[in-house]
C-alpha cells in the first residue's frame, strides 16, 4: 500500500487522505476504508463527513421524455413515481423531480442543435460556421476542483458525434456535445469504454492487455492482513467488482481493436463506420451499463469527481430492439404519447437509476457515496412531438454531503420566469460543491427551495 505523497497529512499521524495500491505501470486508489483514516474517515485527524468528496454528474437523453409518465407524487418513502421513473423506485428517498425549470437563451431559435448546445452553460449560441457559446456547469466544477484529482472530469457518450450543419444553421456540434470547456471548444466526447477505463488506471501501450488487479495483487493481499475486518470485506466486494469491469472491458476492446483493423484495411476512419463495425459494442444496454459502472467506480476512487455521460445524443439514431421499438430515437421521439416511446425513457431512466444503486452500494463514512454525490438527469426538451423545451425535465438524485435535501417533488413552473431558471439550479449545486459565483448564465439568484 502505497500513500498519495501530494495529499495533506496530520503532522503527528501522517495520515494521509487518500491512498493507493501500486503496481507494474499503475496506481489503483482505494475507496473508502475506515482502518486508513482517509477523506476525513472515522477516527482521521481532519473530522468526519464534512472532508468527505462531493462529486457531480450529468446524465443526458435528447429528444424529450414521455410527458404522461414522468411524475412523482408525495415525498420520501412515501413517493409514488409515474411509469418512467419507476426504476427510481430503489432510490426514490434519494431523489428529487424537478419540474418546470427552463432554459431562456435556448428558446424561439429553432429545433434541435439551439436546444441543446447551451443546455449546461446558458449562454446563447451561435449560427454558422463558427461555434460559439459558453463553458458548461460541469467543467467549470471541473476547472476549480479538478486539480484535487487525478482526472479533472470524465465526459462520455454512447453515441457518434453528428458532423455537419442542421436545417437551422447551427452546428450539429451543439447536439452532439453538453460538456463545453471554454466559449469555441465542446470537451471530446469518450465514446469507447476500453479507453475510458484505460484513462482511470493509466493503461498505455502493452499495459492495455494486462489485468490491473494482476499488477496490484501482492499488495493488495499485504494490505488485506492490516486492515480490520469489515474494511477486508469492502475492499474484497471492490476489488471483485474491478474484476467484473475488467473482464466487460477485455471483451468490447476486443470489439474495438478488431475495428481499428478493419478500418485500416478499408483505408477509411473508423467513426465514419456504423455500429459495430466501428467497435462500439452492438447491445446499447452493455455499453450504458459499462459507462456507468465506469463512472462509479471512479467517484468511489476519487479518480475524478465531475462526470457527464450523453446516453442518447440530440437527433439521436439510436435503436432499441431488445425494447421492440422499431424507429430509431429521434423517430420515436415525435410521437411521445405511445408506449413505445415511453419504453424508450424508462430504459434510459433505468440507466441513472443502475449508477445511482451501484453508488449507493459503496459505504463511505457513514453513509454510501450516492450520499455524497448529485446525479443529475436532463433532457433537451420537455416533448419530442411539439418540440417544446419551454420546461425541460429534471431529477436529481443524492445528498452532496448533507447539503441537499431530498425524496421531492418541486415545481417551479408557476413561479415566474425569473424563478424557474436552470442555471438558477446550477449556481446552488455549484454552491455546494465549494464553487461560488455571482452570476452563471442568465442566472444572478439561486433556485429558490432546491
Amino acid at each position: 500500500m502505497s500513500q498519495d505523497h501530494g495529499a495533506r497529512r496530520d503532522g503527528k499521524r501522517g495520515i494521509s487522505r487518500r491512498a493507493f495500491l501500486r503496481g507494474a505501470g499503475v496506481t489503483m486508489a482505494l475507496p473508502w476504508l475506515e482502518s486508513l483514516s482517509g477523506w476525513g474517515g472515522i477516527g482521521s485527524a481532519f473530522g468526519a463527513e464534512a472532508a468527505l468528496p462531493k462529486r457531480f454528474a450529468v446524465v443526458f437523453m435528447g429528444n424529450g421524455i414521455s410527458p404522461e409518465h414522468w411524475s412523482a407524487r408525495g415525498s420520501g418513502a412515501d413517493m409514488v413515481l409515474g411509469k418512467s421513473l419507476e426504476p427510481l423506485e430503489p432510490v426514490k428517498a434519494k431523489l428529487n423531480l424537478v419540474h418546470g425549470l427552463y432554459n431562456k437563451s435556448a428558446i424561439g431559435h429553432g429545433i434541435h442543435p439551439p436546444m441543446t448546445g447551451n443546455l449546461l452553460s446558458g449562454v446563447p449560441i451561435q449560427k454558422g460556421s463558427i461555434i460559439h457559446g459558453g463553458i458548461s456547469t460541469d467543467q467549470v466544477l471541473a476547472n476549480h476542483i479538478g486539480q484535487n484529482t487525478v482526472q479533472a472530469s470524465m465526459v462520455l457518450a454512447c453515441e457518434q458525434p453528428m458532423t455537419g450543419f442542421h436545417e437551422t444553421n447551427y452546428s450539429n456540434a451543439y447536439g452532439s456535445h453538453i460538456s463545453w470547456q471554454n466559449a469555441d471548444s465542446p470537451v471530446p466526447n469518450e465514446i469507447y469504454p476500453s479507453l475510458a477505463f484505460d484513462s482511470l488506471f493509466e493503461n498505455r501501450g502493452s499495459l492495455r492487455n494486462l489485468s490491473v488487479l494482476d499488477r496490484v495483487r501482492d499488495r493488495a493481499q499485504t494490505l488485506s492482513r492490516r486492515i480490520s475486518s469489515s474494511d477486508r470485506a469492502k475492499l474484497d466486494e471492490y476489488l471483485t467488482s474491478v474484476r467484473a469491469l475488467e473482464k466487460d472491458i477485455a471483451r468490447v476492446r476486443a470489439h474495438k481493436d478488431t475495428a481499428d483493423q478493419r478500418a485500416k484495411d478499408r483505408g477509411r476512419p473508423v467513426f465514419t463506420m456504423t455500429r459495430p463495425d466501428n467497435g462500439l459494442p452492438e447491445d446499447l444496454r452493455e455499453h450504458t451499463r459499462i459507462m456507468c459502472d465506469i463512472i462509479a467506480l471512479a467517484f468511489q476512487t476519487d479518480k475524478t469527481r465531475v462526470a457527464s455521460l450523453i446516453l442518447a445524443r440530440d437527433l439521436s439514431a439510436l435503436y432499441y430492439p431488445f425494447l421492440d421499438v422499431r424507429d430509431a430515437h429521434h423517430g420515436a421521439s415525435h410521437n411521445d404519447t405511445s408506449a413505445s416511446y415511453e419504453r424508450v425513457v424508462r430504459f434510459h431512466v433505468s440507466r441513472l437509476a443502475h449508477l445511482a444503486t451501484r453508488l449507493d452500494s459503496m459505504p463511505e463514512g457513514t453513509g454510501t457515496v450516492l450520499d455524497n454525490c448529485c446525479l443529475m438527469f436532463i433532457s433537451n426538451m420537455w416533448s419530442g412531438t411539439k418540440h417544446d423545451n419551454k420546461k425541460v425535465p429534471v431529477l436529481t438524485v443524492g445528498g452532496l454531503g448533507g447539503t441537499l435535501q431530498t425524496g421531492r417533488s418541486l415545481n417551479y413552473l408557476d413561479a415566474g420566469d425569473d424563478n424557474r431558471k436552470l442555471c438558477s439550479l446550477y449556481l446552488g449545486i455549484m454552491d455546494r460543491m465549494g464553487v461560488r459565483l455571482n452570476r452563471f448564465g442568465d442566472a444572478e439568484s439561486r433556485l429558490q427551495g432546491f
